[in-house]
């Protein structure tokens, strides 16, 4: 089931992203404007196009969201391989996408503190 969910999400995905898609939604907006006239600007005229959006809008969110999801594993695993593959690297950093908050931000100091270090030494080599 996640499969096909994932191969849907991912065809309308590329298909809602695209100068079609965009062209389409355009025109049925210019459409729907004028046809107002001849609806006489009605509640229900204006209800249609909020409805409508209000609809689409819901249903994209899940599939951007399912898209965006798999873009982030996919991106994490090679970034994964990446650490994996160099020489002298932290393999602790495999899974820092599931640290706390807190663990993040002890991460973070330590890196700065790191990078501190590293321009010194770079201060002191230029001066000499």
């Amino acid at each position: 089931m996640n499969d096909v969910f994932g191969k849907i999400a991912s065809k309308i995905s590329k298909t809602a992203g695209s100068v079609w898609a965009f062209l389409l939604a355009c025109s049925i907006v210019v459409t729907w404007a004028l046809t107002g006239k001849l609806f006489s600007y009605s509640t229900t005229w204006q209800l249609f196009i909020n409805t409508m959006t209000t609809i689409v809008t819901f249903l994209m969110v899940f599939l951007i969201q399912n898209t965006q999801n798999r873009d982030s594993k996919a991106l994490h695993l090679k970034l994964d391989e990446l650490l994996k593959a160099m020489k002298g690297s932290s393999l602790s950093m495999v899974d820092i996408e599931n640290m706390s908050e807190n663990e993040l931000e002890e991460l973070l100091e330590r890196f700065k503190a790191h990078k501190d270090r590293y321009e010194k030494q770079l201060e002191k080599k230029r001066k000499n």
